[in-house]
Order: structure tokens, then C-alpha cells, then sequence
């Protein structure tokens, strides 16, 4: 188990937080096509009110730690690790709630190659605390919109967390996936959780489109956020999630196991 000041010190070393890796240049793009609410951005969410670029601007400065200076235009952006380490706080809580109540989960990731694990290590320890772990709509066909195109996916499992995989991709049991911000999967595996078991889960957890589309259907999602995503940001700011944990997304997988047992460590759950 690792304490805060540890905690906080692998963060800077795998610049999960601090100095990261995501481009000031990505981040301020993705402002901008937030605040003209364009859809390959908003990941579901649809804002209940208007947010302009200085209006992100300054909530991602404050939710992230990014600068708040609008002529910072370039290099690498930061998250402040005292904001990390107050998320994970904040998001073991609900993990700690969620396996007190034993309510339906379901774990979801576009980020598979990863956050896969960091998610598994969850479906695990909740599974094992009396949580059923969902797995609707295992190999439904869903068509998402790429930059290439529309394309056809397959909602698969592994260890319990969904991922979208291409046609013809590895079987079930494998560890590869597509990268995507859509909303569909979550969309699709929560109506059939509904139609098929007649349940939804009580909690989402998950990444991109998962907890931004469980959260505009009012379900409880949570997650971590890179700086270039806006959307579950303000969906936090909204209410409409509830946690959001601000880290570079992108790191390699094995940097995010020290994350998985300090959460479950927090919420009184194995690792």
C-alpha cells in the first residue's frame, strides 16, 4: 500500500501527473470544439448550459491544475498531483460505498492497451466483495464513427471490463481493443442490461463515453480524464458525474497498478 506522499511521488515519476505527455495544444483544441459542441468531443454529454472556451479554460484549471493562462499555447500541459490524489480519495469512497451496498457495476474502457488493468484490479475486488459485475450485450455488433468513417465494433469482456474490438480482432479472453471516446457502447450495454436482466447498474466505472453516456442517463459514473476531455470535466461541474480523476490516460499500463491497490486500499477492499 502505498501512502499519499508515495503516491504522490510515482505520480511525478510515471508523469501520470505533473508535466505530462498530452500536448497544450491538444487540450485548447479540444476546448474549442467542446464549446461549439461538437460531437466527437462531448462523449455523450449534452451540457445543460453553454460553455465557451475561457469558461473551460478555467475549469480545467481548476479541476486539473492545467495553466489558466490563455496565452500558454504550446508544450506540455500539467495536472496538479494534489488534485489526483484528492480524486482517487473521492473515487474510493464510491468504490467503498458501492461494495458496502453490493449494487451492479459495470466497468467499461476505451483506453483497453491502457487501463485495462487498472479496471480489471476493480471488477475483481468488487466482484469478490458481492458486487455483480454486469456483462451485457457480450459480442453485439455496434457501428461508432471514426475518423475513417463509420465502422463496425463487437462489445467484448475481459476480466470483467468492456472494450470494443474490430471484426475478425482476437477472440474473447484477449487483451487487445480499440481505442474510442464513443458513447454507444455504454448506450447499447446498459438497454440490454435493462431489456435482457431487467437491472442497470448503480455505478459506472469507466473512461471516456462510458462515463459521460451513463452520466447523461443518470446513472452514478466514475473515472479518471486526461486534459484534453473536457466533457467529463463539466459533467462533473454539472452533476452528472460524480467523480472524475484528472491523469494522463496514455502512460503504460503497469503505471497504474500502484493506482488500483491505493484506491481499493482506501475503500477497505482486497487487492
Amino acid at each position: 500500500m502505498l501512502s499519499t506522499g508515495a503516491l504522490r511521488a510515482h505520480l511525478l515519476a510515471a508523469r501520470l501527473a505533473g508535466p505530462v505527455a498530452t500536448p497544450r495544444e491538444n487540450s485548447l483544441r479540444s476546448y474549442r470544439l467542446f464549446a461549439a459542441r461538437d460531437p466527437r468531443v462531448m462523449l455523450g454529454l449534452s451540457p445543460e448550459r453553454t460553455w465557451d472556451e475561457p469558461e473551460l479554460l478555467r475549469l480545467m484549471a481548476d479541476r486539473c491544475g492545467v495553466s489558466a493562462d490563455p496565452a500558454h499555447v504550446s508544450g506540455p500541459d500539467a495536472i496538479d498531483p494534489e488534485r489526483t490524489v484528492a480524486a482517487l480519495d473521492a473515487f474510493a469512497e464510491r468504490l467503498w460505498r458501492a461494495a458496502a451496498r453490493r449494487v451492479p457495476v459495470l466497468l467499461g474502457t476505451g483506453h483497453p492497451h491502457r487501463l485495462l488493468g487498472f479496471y480489471a484490479g476493480l471488477a475483481d475486488a468488487l466482484s469478490a466483495a458481492g458486487c455483480p459485475v454486469l456483462t451485457p450485450a457480450q459480442g453485439r455488433c455496434i457501428d461508432i464513427t471514426t475518423r475513417f468513417g463509420v465502422r463496425t465494433y463487437n462489445l467484448d469482456y475481459v476480466r470483467g471490463v468492456a472494450l470494443v474490438r474490430e471484426p475478425g480482432g482476437r477472440p474473447s479472453g484477449g487483451e487487445t481493443g480499440a481505442h474510442t471516446h464513443s458513447p454507444l457502447p455504454v448506450r447499447v450495454a446498459l438497454q440490454d442490461s435493462a431489456e435482457r436482466y431487467g437491472v442497470l447498474p448503480e455505478l459506472v466505472i469507466g473512461d471516456h463515453g462510458w462515463v459521460c453516456g451513463a452520466g447523461q442517463l443518470g446513472i452514478e459514473a466514475i473515472g479518471p480524464a486526461d486534459t484534453d476531455d473536457p466533457a467529463l470535466f463539466v459533467g462533473e461541474a454539472e452533476g452528472r458525474v460524480s467523480v472524475v480523476v484528472p491523469l494522463d490516460d496514455g502512460v503504460r499500463s503497469h503505471y497504474y497498478r500502484p493506482l488500483t491497490r491505493y484506491v481499493l486500499h482506501r475503500a477497505g477492499l482486497p487487492s
